[in-house]
């Protein structure tokens, strides 16, 4: 399709227990429009000198990097200056020129709509093979204009505080929705463009972006049905809509079959009594029986039996959830049929770096056998404990379903309590540090560095928001990012990575189709070159002949704890905060180094079981102890942080890996079959018991603790609707990262912060967002050729490398 949705935001499977993605002061005229890229660049190059690391702004730009996310003394008085310069006019939401009142976003809709329609029209007249050949890069540009209005204005009516904002990105977002949808429908573009790539003297001229995007534009416009007739293609969008009408109500309602259960408030025994005392009544505690209740209960409850009673109800789903999730799954194989696929993970899998479900399979199945040995040293360790727990009717000789996470949670508390409390650590971790950490990180590795810049009145959308510059030593301004990192009222608490704006090449051709239309509409840009971008930030490309770019812009979002007002001390990180904050960062490095020359390959715009690669990877740089001298110093005595301290903690986090990786083989097998072309067979209006088959023959097969008969927990697995056929990829990446930071940046001399490694990883990886194959970039990185071609053998290597950091 032509918009390409963003991933939602991944969510961590271990918090699940976490997704997956604008100045009017003089007329530009078309005589500027037309100046020489040449020229332009030379102007640009005025104003904006490449840094080098010798530059004595740099030790400056690193103080107040710490400074504005410490001090809000220090951020106060730094986000004021512009305010004064500017005298307060809005400079528009993200520099957006039209974005500096609500009914801007209908501007900018109309405007957009507008350079939609003519590229359409060009396209669709195209005969001779000069004008074919320009097919790709024009698709791409319609994608990118829709993406312009649709991503921005989606994040905009999530996190914006003014309703009448919020009102107006929704229209704007609906009105250029159902306009993709007809493009997505619109026959003749798809014949254009298959008609172009069918032709050798074009396709041999491409580039390898150019043939990348064509490929994915075909099959996205293939997954729409736009090859089948009108009466399967009317079906297959009604089949469609269902979809999303019940996964929606699927993920929003599950339920459990007995929402509460009623004990004695003795039975309780373990668990901690203040919350306890606030569940019962009349000497009677009723628990829910889905939520952190019904968590804490199984982790703490010493009465094995009412353990028993917590989980069963705990891993039983509602009728209705599974009634939902069997007709989601009944309609997703009937509409890969309809396509002409065999299944629908066949159908999701084809451009992802699997393939194939067979290979999914071969993954998962080399993984269990590699983790097997773990888990089952895990489960000895358990048992082990249990045998000293002697209790009636306990089974001492086995440990049952609902044992697991009540001695996991002893064993974890046994070793925390050997080492120091966790605020301990967070002194060394205040939220300046980190950043400026991570600017050194980044420099160190691949050149570039976080910059703070003023923002422009009514340029973000809270006065908290800190924006960052992204500057490259050779390359100059190359991204811009957005940090809304500390935690407000009406907040989403998920942490994520939004890509606003992607990279891509901005044509001397679009320059002056900027100056015509805003002599047309009213002069509101400055330049040629703002009016190319609505305001957003551009450079020149040293790598591609000064070409002009539109830059990455992108924002990070998190809700870290602001410290009291009367205290001097500044927002400190748990290290789970750290690793989420590093995690994040890693999904904008990858838009922020994956600057290509078309938006549907820019940054995390890649397959979905490559997307997660770089910001897994990142992590582990998070408690590396060469990481860790840059920048982990007390906020108080600036003292350096003993890095076995942190090793401590991170080891009591792995501690229980084997159960945690077993646990999502076990799911990711599940989506397998679930996408498979069985749901095909299925009636219609199920009771549940095909889905609840299916559950426990994967569990019989994979789970070293046997689930009990009477369980249903796959209504609860909500991931199935956003990671259909596709919850593999986190598992997958995770191996893949592992190996690459045990084979690349472990095994350099100059350690974690080797600048070859960096070199390597950004050159190999980073650089190419998703307009090279996957397996090349791994294969590339790991030097291993023969990984290149990928295929289900691959797959299986993958998987024999099992997790590890």
């Amino acid at each position: 399709m032509l918009k390409r949705l963003q991933r939602a935001g991944w969510t961590c499977p271990q918090c699940a227990s976490h997704q997956s993605k604008v100045t009017r002061r003089c007329l530009v005229t078309t005589s500027n429009a037309k100046g020489s890229g040449a020229a332009a660049a030379k102007a640009v190059g005025e104003e904006y000198q490449p840094v080098t690391k010798a530059a004595p702004g740099i030790a400056h730009d690193d103080r107040t990097l710490r400074q504005i996310f410490d001090s809000p003394h220090t951020w106060k008085e730094f986000s004021t200056k512009a305010k004064h310069r500017y005298g307060g006019k809005s400079a528009g939401l993200f520099q957006n020129r039209y974005l500096t009142r609500p009914d801007g976003f209908q501007d900018f809709a109309a405007v957009t709509l507008v350079k939609c329609k003519r590229i359409v029209e060009k396209v669709l007249g195209y005969r001779s093979v000069g004008e074919l050949r320009r097919v790709a890069r024009d698709l791409d540009r319609l994608s990118d204009l829709l993406c312009r209005v649709i991503d921005l204005s989606d994040f905009v009516r999530s996190v914006h505080p003014d309703r009448k904002v919020q009102a107006a990105a929704s229209q704007a977002y609906s009105s250029m929705f159902e306009y993709m949808n007809v493009l997505n429908t619109t026959t003749g573009l798809n014949d254009q463009l298959k008609r172009a790539a069918a032709i050798p003297e074009i396709y041999d001229s491409w580039s390898e972006e150019e043939r990348t995007v064509a490929a994915i534009l075909i099959k996205d416009f293939s997954k729409s049905a736009i090859d089948l007739e009108e009466t399967d293609r009317q079906a297959f969008v009604n089949i469609s809509n269902e979809i999303a009408e019940v996964g929606n109500a699927f993920v929003e309602n599950m339920e459990a079959a007995t929402p509460s259960l009623q004990f004695e408030s003795s039975r309780m025994k373990g668990m901690d009594p203040m919350f306890v005392r606030q569940m019962t009544r009349w000497g009677s505690v009723a628990l829910p029986t889905i939520g952190m209740p019904a968590i804490m209960a199984m982790r703490s409850v010493e009465d094995p039996e009412t353990r028993r009673e917590i989980y069963m109800a705990n891993r039983a789903s509602s009728r209705v959830s599974l009634q939902r999730l069997e007709q989601l799954l009944k309609r997703r194989a009937e509409i890969a049929k309809l396509g002409g696929y065999e299944s629908y993970a066949h159908m999701t899998l084809t451009d992802k770096m699997a393939q194939s479900p067979e290979a999914v399979t071969s993954f998962l199945d080399a993984l269990a056998k590699e983790n097997a040995p773990r888990a089952k040293e895990e489960l000895r360790e358990l048992l082990e404990l249990k045998s000293g727990d002697a209790r009636a009717g306990n089974f001492p000789a086995e440990i049952n379903a609902w044992d697991r996470d009540y001695y996991t949670s002893q064993v974890m508390s046994s070793m925390r309590s050997k080492t120091r409390a966790p605020d301990f650590l967070s002194a060394y971790f205040s939220l300046g540090t980190v950043m400026q950490g991570l600017s050194r990180l980044f420099h160190r590795l691949y050149g570039i560095r976080l910059v703070p810049r003023e923002t422009l009145p009514g340029e973000t959308w809270n006065s908290d928001v800190r924006r960052l510059d992204v500057i490259d030593d050779q390359e100059g301004h190359i991204a811009v990012i957005y940090c809304d990192l500390f935690e407000r009222p009406g907040k989403s608490p998920n942490p994520a990575h939004f890509t606003l704006r992607c990279s891509r090449k901005i044509s001397e051709e679009e320059m002056q189709e900027a100056a015509e239309l805003s002599s047309q509409t009213g002069a509101i840009f400055n330049t040629a070159q703002e009016a190319a971008n609505d305001g957003l930030a551009t450079n020149f490309s040293p790598r591609d002949g000064h070409a002009l770019y539109q830059l990455p812009t992108i924002a990070l979002i998190c809700d870290f704890a602001l410290a009291p007002a009367s205290s001097d001390r500044p927002t400190l990180l748990t290290v789970r905060e750290l690793t989420t904050l590093f995690h994040e960062m890693g999904h904008a490095l990858h838009s922020i180094c994956g600057r290509t020359a078309l938006q549907n390959v820019s940054g995390t715009r890649c397959a979905t079981d490559f997307a997660e690669l770089p910001s897994v990877l990142m992590e582990n740089f998070a408690s590396a102890p060469e990481v860790l001298a840059l920048y982990a110093r007390h906020w108080e005595t600036d003292a350096p942080l003993d890095c076995d301290r942190i090793r401590e903690r991170v080891d009591v986090e792995k501690r229980m890996q084997g159960a945690e990786i077993e646990g999502q083989v076990l799911l990711g097998m599940l989506d397998q079959v679930y996408h498979s072309s069985r749901p095909l067979k299925w009636k219609e209006g199920g009771t549940g018991a095909e889905s609840t088959t299916l559950y426990h023959d994967i569990w019989r097969q994979y789970s070293a603790v046997p689930e009990p008969a009477g369980t249903s927990w796959q209504g609860f697995f909500g991931h199935l609707y956003g990671y259909g056929a596709t919850y593999y990829s986190y598992l997958f990446d995770r191996a893949i990262s592992g190996k690459i930071w045990r084979d690349v940046f472990q095994r350099s001399q100059g350690g974690a912060i080797d600048p070859r490694s960096g070199e390597r990883f950004r050159e190999e990886v980073l650089r190419h967002g998703g307009g090279r194959d996957g397996w090349q970039c791994v294969g590339g990185v790991l030097g291993r050729d023969e990984l290149k071609a990928g295929g289900r053998e691959a797959m299986e290597e993958v998987g024999r490398w099992g997790v590890h950091s």
